[in-house]
């Protein structure tokens, strides 16, 4: 039995039609001689993070991140208690930030890291990804991967597919942390992302992270930020939320054998249950799309035998 078509290599999945669908995708699209065969460089699989890859409630991980920093260096700013989006961080008021979507996470972010050099942007990150927990499980972030998806990223490198993380979060934020946890190395991860620049400081050449919005990489912007960054178009996109209704889109209306997937989150006892009424990973008109388009989608409760490793 080929990998392709050996359902081993996902054990944390439920046999069933979601699995099944995911098999047949692959083994289709490997096997030389068949119709829908695609050669190694073209099979390219972009996967969201926040939802798709680990949790994203009660709140997105990076938002966590930038309202720590915000609570850090809030002393040297007493007019944020004023000024939205920084008023909304300092009060607990997420449905305020959650409106703000990728914009004002950015706009959080660029605040509390002025004048910085991405090195030490990425030092601040590792420390804090190291020593954060989640409020509901109280174990560290990067455990909160979901095993299912893990299996489904190895399983689809040990096909000849190359593995991208397409994200609206931070691509400084994820880079630092996504080879260890995802196997996704730095060059495959894209992401929304702020302005830098070169500068020579004491001799020393370094880049500088500047107050300014370079890229969103959500909704719209993802089909975008593939075609800048990665160059080709996917064969197989993976999400969970409207923000990658248009990754779907673009991925799946175009000729030749395409997989769209959206996991579900149904499992409010292993792990959270929602979708089209929640201010963090709202998922209504792709899950419409998603009929529309006989895109796979995944019941967290029903397709997965586990969630976490720790399971």
């Amino acid at each position: 039995m080929s990998p392709a078509t050996s359902g081993s290599s996902l054990p944390s999945w439920n046999d069933g039609a979601t699995k099944q669908s995911i098999l047949n995708f692959v083994a289709d699209v490997t096997r030389e001689g068949s119709p829908d065969f695609v050669p190694p460089a073209d099979r390219i699989a972009t996967f969201d993070n926040d939802g798709t890859l680990w949790v994203e409630h009660p709140m997105y991980t990076q938002l966590i991140f930038a309202l720590d920093r915000v609570k850090a260096v809030t002393p040297m700013h007493p007019e944020w208690k004023d000024t939205q989006p920084f008023k909304a961080a300092l009060e607990g008021d997420m449905k305020t930030l959650a409106e703000t979507g990728e914009h004002g996470l950015i706009a959080l972010l660029m605040a509390t890291h002025p004048g910085m050099t991405a090195i030490e942007f990425q030092k601040i990150v590792v420390d804090w990804i190291t020593t954060a927990r989640d409020p509901h499980f109280k174990r560290p972030y990067t455990e909160l991967a979901y095993q299912p998806m893990l299996e489904l990223l190895a399983f689809l490198r040990t096909n000849g597919f190359k593995t991208f993380i397409v994200s609206g979060g931070g691509i400084e934020f994820i880079r630092p942390w996504a080879e260890r946890v995802y196997g996704v190395p730095p060059e495959q991860v894209v992401g929304s992302s702020i302005k830098t620049e070169f500068q020579m400081r004491d001799g020393r050449p370094e880049l500088f992270r500047l107050p300014e919005v370079h890229f969103v990489n959500d909704n719209a912007g993802k089909p975008v930020g593939i075609n800048q960054y990665i160059g080709r178009r996917p064969i197989a996109a993976f999400g969970n939320s409207d923000g990658d209704l248009e990754m779907l889109q673009w991925t799946t209306m175009a000729d030749g054998r395409r997989l769209g997937l959206i996991v579900h989150h149904t499992d409010a006892e292993r792990e959270h249950a929602y979708d089209r009424d929640t201010s963090f990973g709202r998922l209504d008109k792709a899950l419409d799309a998603a009929a529309m388009h006989k895109w796979t989608v995944v019941d967290m409760k029903n397709d997965w035998k586990r969630i976490f490793a720790f399971d």
